[in-house]
């Protein structure tokens, strides 16, 4: 039995979707549905009757195959949407399929009523002449509250609520059977694939571009394989974590120490042997992976970098835990004598951009769900939402899971880590689609609760606005913890050492090192002499917490303002008071030549929020990068990499992420590029994806012809950005440069932003494009100054010309 079920809106987000998208997995062994969109069906006009639409065509030649229809719908004014009301009067005014067509209706909506009013509408519509469809009568399932009715899954919650849906269809089965005997209940013998509409066919499909998902691709496209490469992110955005990494790449030395180390790095987790083996492995030989798919020199922190070019504690992020055996055989590899500047991305970025003859890009496209044979389980591909559309796509010999973590999906947040909310440090697009995703195929997770921070104060940050990256503080900075200052919980307590290193957010916890529990409004608190020493420091790493103080002349209005609890925070700072006193911290134990009593006010307290660099749970997959379901069984054809499902769990050590990345990376993108025996033969409905959307969006190049340029104004052109091509229009006139603009660019949005925003002016008033750099922002800096280096020698050689 084949049927259509149709999506009553044309809102990008709908539970009525949900809904239908349930009962075509729940009842998949009675019936194939077939699910039809209408966000493409233009409003009706009866002026165009004798021109149909070409979808309107196709939507109904659907609708007359089917052997009944069934129709979600919202309720919007006591009504059907206008949307599907539109739909309908163009279905009756053209090839009438819905005459005697056996209709079931649906509705989910957030009140009680459960859409009644609007299917009494529907029923109504659908009973018009030029309509005559044959309404299932009675059986009328009205899913109310339906925000709490799914869980992550999409699935109904409620065994009730299921056991009622289950009645109505297996009624609606028996209406479709009367009205045509020749019917038969159950799914049709052809293959699940050839009833899917398929928008484009590759070879392997890679969800997520970082340093994961990159490698994946390029991988897949060195072993034959037709790679679709896809991300949520928009153009400039692209490289998840990786591209705000420090670009270090956890290397050993030889394979015992390592493995000896990474152990008790994960105890007192018991891992799986043959993965310890095979990451540790691909550790010790990274220095080659380096040199022969990089085709870099690699460098060696620890034996190569000059400590003297930076205020970070280099070796104590080589050596994160000392105590612990093997620690010795640790080490980072880079791509060049550098950090925190995407080189590693910019290379791995520019791996793809060399492929495109077998790598197609979409950006600003994200996975919405994986699509899995119902009977085989085998991943046939997956549906992408690009443009305010849902395209099919194939992937006949693997998918590959690399969208990162969900650190900015709040829900998931509380849900498996614990805490109200966390400020990212990387990408913003990381937000737990892998998760959504995997678990809807039934995937094992592992890991849940693990994830690493990074920063001042034990994996803090001062407090941004949700939805935006936290600043990240790694300089040595001891006014944070030395003098009369504090950092203090919701409550107004105090609840960490505050001069402890931290190892990656993580502080020592009875003989581990453990993430501290988060609080809500966490704020540094302290007084007017700590304010003053704060400005005598010339060289403070963030200033501009200093313009968003909370200020109050005692510390109960203080503690009224920032919602802690007055008695508390008073007493935390009259214990305080007497530790600074008797040079002794009785509560944690912070050197005694850090304490300060606070003197008699005013006093301060600076928000603070607790930042998270990425979270490391998800689907676990094997050696060959395969990911398992519950049984420990590979889902046939899914693969997995990077932070999604990492291998990295209890006590992290930096660098470890960027191997997996690669490691794993290679491992999925070639498996995931072999003909599988299984894999049925869909022929392409098209000659391609971008015949459907666009060109690959990675290797557009800005059309310089389409920017405007005056008399004595030239352009200059840099790839050396971290999101790619650099276009400066510098005004330039009487050997002087009058004008500097970056008419195109995609640097990050927070440190390279600010070099976008004033290394032009510094270059005017200089009259020279070589400028210091911005701190944080050296990679956009120098492609700024390589881009306005370029105008100007056009300039100059015009005019010796």
């Amino acid at each position: 039995m084949k049927l259509v079920g149709i999506v009553g809106t044309n809102a990008d987000f709908s539970y009525n979707r949900f809904l239908l998208q349930f009962m075509k997995r729940h009842f998949a062994s009675r019936a194939t549905i077939d699910l039809l969109e209408i966000q493409d069906i233009p409003l009706f006009n009866e002026n165009n009757s004798d021109c149909i639409p070409a979808v309107v065509t196709e939507f109904s030649q659907k609708v007359a195959q089917a052997d009944g229809v069934i129709i979600a719908t919202p309720e919007y004014d006591h009504a059907i949407p206008a949307a599907l009301k539109s739909l309908i009067e163009w279905l009756s005014c053209a090839d009438h399929p819905f005459a005697h067509k056996p209709v079931m209706i649906v509705g989910a909506s957030y009140g009680p009523q459960g859409t009644s009013r609007a299917q009494m509408n529907l029923r109504q519509i659908l009973d018009s002449p030029g309509v005559d469809a044959s309404v299932l009568p009675g059986n009328e399932f009205l899913l109310n509250y339906c925000k709490d009715a799914f869980d992550e899954r999409h699935n109904l919650k409620a065994a009730q609520t299921i056991s009622f849906l289950e009645q109505c269809f297996a009624n609606y089965i028996d209406y479709v059977k009367k009205l045509n005997p020749t019917v038969k209940e159950g799914v049709d013998n052809m293959a699940y694939t050839d009833q899917i509409n398929w928008s484009a066919t590759y070879d392997t499909l890679v969800l997520g571009f970082g340093g994961a998902g990159a490698t994946a691709a390029r991988f897949a496209a060195d072993n034959d394989a037709k790679v679709l490469l896809v991300d949520a992110a928009p153009a400039g955005k692209e490289g998840g974590n990786t591209r705000y990494s420090a670009q270090l790449i956890g290397t050993g030395d030889n394979f015992e120490d390592a493995k000896a180390y990474y152990k008790i790095l994960t105890a007192p987790m018991a891992l799986p042997e043959d993965m310890i083996d095979v990451y540790v492995d691909g550790m010790v030989h990274m220095r080659d992976y380096v040199k022969k798919y990089l085709n870099v020199e690699p460098f060696s922190f620890k034996n190569e970098f000059d400590l003297s070019q930076t205020n970070i504690p280099i070796k104590d992020a080589i050596f994160e835990y000392p105590e612990y055996k093997g620690v010795e055989a640790y080490d980072f590899t880079t791509v060049h004598a550098g950090m925190f500047d995407a080189a590693l991305w910019k290379i791995l970025r520019q791996k793809v951009l060399d492929r495109t003859d077998k790598i197609d890009v979409w950006l600003n496209s994200r996975a919405t769900h994986l699509i899995q044979d119902p009977e085989t389980k085998v991943i046939l591909g997956a549906t992408i939402k690009r443009a305010g559309k849902l395209y099919n796509i194939r992937a006949k010999n693997g998918v590959v899971l690399t969208v990162g973590g969900f650190e900015n999906n709040k829900q998931q947040i509380q849900n498996y880590l614990g805490a109200e909310h966390l400020a990212p440090l990387g990408s913003l697009y990381n937000r737990g689609d892998g998760l959504n995703m995997a678990a809807e195929v039934g995937a094992k997770m592992w890991h849940m609760n693990n994830y690493e921070a990074l920063g001042m104060l034990h994996g803090m940050a001062f407090d941004v606005p949700e939805g935006q990256r936290a600043r990240l503080i790694i300089d040595q900075w001891p006014d944070l913890y030395t003098g009369s200052i504090i950092t203090v919980a919701d409550d107004g307590s105090r609840y960490f050492k505050e001069d402890e290193t931290n190892r990656h957010g993580h502080i020592y916890d009875h003989g581990t090192w453990r993430i501290p529990r988060t609080n809500v409004h966490p704020y540094l608190i302290f007084d007017q002499f700590q304010l003053d020493q704060f400005k005598q420091n010339k060289k403070i790493p963030y200033a501009a917490f200093l313009e968003n103080l909370v200020k109050a002349d005692s510390l109960n209005e203080l503690a009224n303002k920032i919602e802690a609890n007055p008695e508390k925070l008073q007493q935390t700072v009259t214990d305080f008071n007497e530790f600074a006193k008797n040079g002794r911290d009785y509560a944690y134990n912070r050197d005694p030549k850090t304490l300060r009593a606070f003197d008699a006010g005013p006093f301060y307290a600076a928000a603070l929020t607790h930042d998270v660099l990425n979270t490391q749970g998800g689907p676990q997959r094997n050696v060959d990068a395969e990911i398992l379901d519950i049984n420990n069984q590979p889902i046939p054809h899914l693969y997995g990499a990077g932070e999604l499902g990492g291998i990295n769990a209890n006590q992290y050590q930096g660098g470890g992420n960027l191997a997996e990345c690669l490691i794993f990376g290679k491992i999925a993108g070639e498996n995931a590029a072999k003909p599988k025996e299984d894999t049925e033969v869909v022929a392409d409905p098209v000659a391609g994806a971008a015949a459907i959307v666009g060109q690959n969006d990675l290797a557009q190049k800005t059309d310089l012809t389409d920017i405007k340029i005056e008399p004595n104004q030239y352009l200059g052109v840099s790839d050396a950005g971290i999101g790619g091509q650099v276009v400066a229009r510098v005004t330039y006139a009487n050997d002087k440069i009058k004008k500097v603009e970056i008419v195109q660019q995609s640097e990050s949005a927070d440190v390279g932003q600010a070099a976008v925003e004033k290394l032009p002016t510094e270059m005017v008033a200089k009259n020279t494009y070589d400028v210091d750099a911005i701190s944080g922002a050296s990679a956009s800096s120098r492609a700024i100054k390589s881009a306005v280096k370029n105008a100007v020698a056009k300039a100059q050689n015009s005019v010796t010309n």
